[in-house]
């Protein structure tokens, strides 16, 4: 940490300057959410002081070499507002948010007096924007189950505790060497993850603001999941066929993105390799997205029910099978080399896409591991074969006014993944 003489003018205002703007943020929404109240409570002018509080407090410490002067700052705000708080809860009053937010506050300060600037505008922003969050955290807590307190506690157990335990090693030779139980569990807690935050955005957001919405999360969740449902839904509800086919392009389209960045995430060269043969379907199905709601724009509005994708059966599920596909994927590269490895890819993307384009993505990352050109073709054969499924699911089970809707663009970006197959 700099002495602070050693910090020239500059230097010093900009700091304070920043600790008062940080207060001043924070102080409006404070003052801005107790416009409707009678009552006095601390705003603008208060959390600007907090800043200006915290920074002062920070510069006196480091001043005389002792952090007294910042430790007896946080002691009297602490008191302040302890006593503050008894008093409100004597009146009926009581709340700590306020309080809290003012410590924040003059902590923010001191870090940026320490040099710790993005962090304490960090920390401000961050404050500002969960208090302004009230209203939608509320509502999102009113809409949770049960289940969904308990799945997101299992998902916290499979993260915490089970995947720091597990040993980081292979056992045994090829194709036995791709048993890696560290590996294995963080792509399952990988891509749980992503299926469980769409499904958060689909509780906060509500699905219910339209079907372009539900199509964009669901394709996040589980593009699958979304088109089973709405070709479900289509039979009772056939008014709302096209809204439906929207909704199911939208999550087709969005499942090429989402497969792409999963693949990003891990192996960037085999990533390389299927941006062009990803992006080109990713764009038809979205372009045939904005068709559908250029020639029929809906006023209908459908909420769609949507279950909790994290459940912990259907995990240690996912990773017994992505297992398995990783050592048929080994077996077959090395017994049958690639032509073995073409096949399975395309009958595990019947069963899912994630699990076969995560199992390539691991044997690819490494020397002794598949050929990324033949890695990122077999993703290709999973992605025509999950498609292909999809689009079946369509025509056997979805409303007539829905299959007519969907079959041109089906066809469409059938031969844009096709396509894909031959330029990776």
């Amino acid at each position: 940490m700099q002495n602070a003489w050693m910090l020239d003018e500059a230097t010093l205002f900009f700091r304070f300057g920043t600790a008062l703007l940080i207060g001043i943020l924070v102080g409006i929404q404070r003052e801005y959410s107790f416009t409707e109240s009678e009552t006095e409570h601390p705003g603008i002018r208060t959390f600007a002081l907090m800043g200006l509080i915290g920074c002062t407090s920070a510069l006196a410490s480091n001043l005389i070499s002792s952090p007294l002067p910042f430790v007896a700052v946080i002691v009297v705000v602490g008191a302040f507002f302890t006593v503050t708080y008894f008093i409100g809860a004597w009146k009926g009053q009581s709340g700590l948010t306020t309080p809290i937010s003012a410590l924040i506050t003059v902590l923010a300060g001191a870090l940026i007096f320490w040099g710790k600037v993005s962090l304490g505008i960090a920390l401000g922003v961050a404050t500002t924007v969960m208090l302004s969050l009230k209203p939608e955290t509320h509502s999102f807590v009113q809409r949770l189950t049960r289940e969904d307190l308990y799945a997101t506690l299992k998902f916290a157990v499979i993260t915490a505790i089970i995947l720091p335990i597990l040993p980081n090693r292979t056992f045994g030779p090829p194709p036995f060497d791709v048993f890696n139980p560290f590996v294995i569990w963080l792509l399952v807690v990988f891509i749980s993850g992503i299926s469980f935050v769409g499904y958060i955005l689909i509780k906060v957001l509500g699905a219910e603001k339209g079907m372009g919405l539900t199509g964009l999360l669901g394709g996040i969740a589980s593009s699958t999941a979304i088109t089973l449902g709405l070709c479900q839904r289509s039979r009772c509800e056939k008014e709302l066929s096209q809204p439906f086919a929207l909704a199911i392009f939208i999550a087709w389209s969005i499942m090429f993105a989402r497969l792409l960045g999963i693949v990003a995430v891990i192996n960037l060269e085999l990533a390389s390799l299927l941006l062009a043969a990803l992006l080109i379907p990713c764009a038809v199905g979205l372009a045939y997205a904005l068709f559908l709601f250029v020639i029929h724009r809906s006023d209908h509005r459908a909420e769609l029910s949507v279950k909790n994708p994290f459940e912990l059966w259907p995990s240690i599920t996912f990773g017994a099978v992505f297992l398995l596909i990783l050592f048929a994927s080994r077996a077959a590269q090395t017994y049958l080399g690639d032509s073995g490895i073409y096949l399975t890819s395309f009958l595990s993307g019947l069963a899912d896409v994630d699990a076969i384009a995560l199992s390539l993505t691991q044997l690819s990352d490494g020397q002794n591991g598949i050929h990324p050109a033949t890695a990122a073709r077999s993703i290709m054969f999973a992605t025509v074969a999950n498609t292909f499924l999809k689009g079946m699911f369509v025509m056997v089970i979805g409303a007539p006014a829905l299959k007519k809707a969907i079959l041109p663009g089906f066809l469409l970006l059938m031969c844009a993944t096709m396509a894909g197959v031959f330029i990776t």
